[in-house]
């Protein structure tokens, strides 16, 4: 599109436009360009707070805001600090300066980890080793917590006890943790919790209950933790009970259908008394049928004289035994000794057994039944005769009820049917009605379906009949009401009274004029619009000279026209 084109239909529109549109249309450009000029105003004003310099660091502690700043003044550069411990340089020196400050090694974080084993110190004893992994554990955990969003700064303390043979039971490790969080920050309970499982996990021994936490202003967080736990777990204990009634009493209601004729013929209460102390027990059994592991014998034999007794008085004879070659008196013997030694396998089975979440400790159900309805075959129109059920029927009920929920008669279980006249409407099943009734579950989606079309077109019709139309004469450029009002007189009228008139004003020139009656009728009609001209003369003087003066100005204006494009 030419450009020329464009601002000629833009020049267009706008003179279309009434006084109104266009107050409207300049006080919407005034607004936007005020606020154009704002915005680039406040960031020009912004940037010539600190025109020229750029953040060095930022969120430095005093302590490491002043070496910083002494070693900006060692090396004669500018700088500028702010209250939140920024520090700023000209722009052109910041990456040079970040790298000296670096490989000078000024800011140093006071928190080590693991890396103070990187270096092996020969020499050290086992208490220094000891004090280096508490160091470098706190460190490590002052990191890891400090990852969280909403921790600025993290100090942690361990305090563990030295393990002794002598003493059967050593005191059990704790942790006291110091948080600083982030301005207008806080920390769920969850969030506690999971700080509380995390050191507790990092640390041998060390259970959620000893690890403590409190914040920059000394306030213990996490006290009320174990309250809004044990509200939890109150919530969700009452939930699975009610979900758990619940599901019985749809087990009961759907397997009385058939019988009861329908939802509106049952009605079923369910209660349940659940034990949720969670128990834990580990049992060692030890098998009877005990396994040969190893099994070992030895056996001795001897056959020969008996060795002979030596005695007497003291003396060398005694003492030198039996003389050899002098044969023995003695009968010979024989001698035989038999050993064994049976090694038994003792098994063993160990076996932990983990409580469930709730154990189910009584059942009661309470259900009501409709009886049945019978149509009266000698009064079609009148009502449906109730008959109720026999005492065999409902004890067949009450047998059905007992099995869908595992009646259970040593846990105490109570089951209890009643045959019930339910105030309700019933309805032929032979009729429309009933049959609606019948196949509710065919009807209900299709008149879910009816209804929301029903709505969808009443707004397409809202819309096109009401929105549409009134948007477009918002559009729309008014008709100037001014004009209108001034408007001398329209034809229509005239023609109007020159038709209601024209008897009257044909008689009235006849008698004036001593014409007959053979005047043409436009004559009259020229009579009649002079005398409307003179009439309207005469109230509205002002009106018809302004009229007269449009008149010759639009005159003149065309005529000028007119001659000018004969000149060219």
């Amino acid at each position: 599109m030419d450009i020329k084109t464009l601002i000629t239909q833009l020049t267009e529109l706008v003179n279309k436009l009434t006084k109104q549109q266009k107050m409207a249309l300049v006080g919407s450009v005034i607004v936007v360009i005020a606020l154009v000029s704002f915005l680039v105003l406040y960031s020009g004003i912004g940037g010539k707070k600190d025109d020229g310099y750029k953040t060095l660091f930022e969120g430095l502690a005093p302590k490491d805001a002043g070496l910083v700043a002494a070693e900006l003044d060692k090396q004669k550069i500018q700088y500028k600090i702010t209250d939140d411990g920024t520090i700023r340089v000209p722009a052109e020196q910041v990456n040079k300066q970040r790298i000296t400050i670096a490989s000078a090694g000024i800011l140093k974080d006071s928190r080590v980890g693991f890396e103070l084993f990187d270096k092996q110190d020969f020499g050290a004893t086992d208490f220094e080793q000891n004090i280096k992994h508490q160091r470098a554990l706190e460190g490590e955990l002052a990191k890891t917590i400090e990852s969280i969003s909403v921790i600025e700064h993290a100090i942690v303390h361990l305090a563990q006890a030295k393990e002794s043979v002598f003493n059967d039971k050593n005191a059990p490790p704790t942790a006291s943790i110091t948080l600083t969080l982030r301005p207008n920050t806080v920390l769920a309970n969850k969030q506690i919790l999971g700080i509380k499982n995390l050191v507790a996990s990092s640390v041998t021994n060390l259970t959620p209950e000893n690890v403590k936490l409190i914040d920059e202003n000394g306030d213990l967080l996490g006290a009320e933790s174990e309250d809004a736990v044990e509200g939890e777990l109150a919530k969700s204990q009452i939930k699975y009970k009610k979900d758990y009634e619940k599901a019985y009493e749809d087990k009961i209601v759907n397997m009385l259908l058939p019988v009861a004729g329908g939802r509106d013929g049952v009605a079923a209460r369910v209660t349940i008394e659940f034990d949720f102390s969670r128990k834990n027990m580990t049992s060692e059994t030890y098998d009877p049928n005990s396994v040969v592991r190893s099994e070992q014998t030895s056996e001795e034999k001897r056959t020969g004289p008996k060795t002979p007794d030596i005695g007497g008085v003291p003396g060398a004879v005694s003492n030198i035994g039996p003389v050899q070659g002098i044969e023995s008196q003695s009968s010979p013997e024989a001698y035989s000794k038999t050993q064994g030694t049976t090694n038994y396998e003792i098994s063993k089975t160990v076996s932990n057994t983990k409580g469930e979440f709730a154990t189910i400790k009584r059942i009661t159900a309470a259900v009501a039944v409709d009886g049945r309805y019978e149509a009266d075959s000698k009064n079609p129109g009148s009502p449906m005769k109730y008959i109720p059920l026999s005492q065999e029927e409902v004890q067949k009920i009450n047998d059905l009820v007992k099995q869908s929920i595992g009646y259970d008669q040593k846990r105490g279980d109570e089951v209890s049917v009643v045959n019930f006249k339910f105030n309700r409407e019933i309805i032929d099943p032979k009729s429309i009605k009933g049959v609606v009734t019948e196949y509710g579950y065919i009807v209900d989606p299709l008149f879910k379906i009816l209804k929301y079309t029903a709505v969808f077109m009443l707004l397409f019709v809202l819309y096109k009949k009401v929105i549409a139309p009134f948007a477009q004469r918002m559009v729309e450029l008014p008709v100037d009401e001014e004009a209108t009002s001034k408007k001398i007189f329209d034809e229509e009228e005239v023609e109007d009274d020159s038709h209601m008139k024209l008897t009257e004003l044909k008689k009235r020139v006849t008698e004036k004029l001593g014409i007959g009656g053979s005047m043409n009728e436009e004559s009259l009609r020229h009579e009649v619009l002079l005398e409307k001209l003179r009439e309207l003369t005469e109230d509205k003087t002002l009106e018809v000279a302004e009229m007269l003066q449009a008149l010759v100005a639009d005159e003149l204006s065309m005529q000028g026209d007119f001659i000018k494009r004969r000149s060219t």
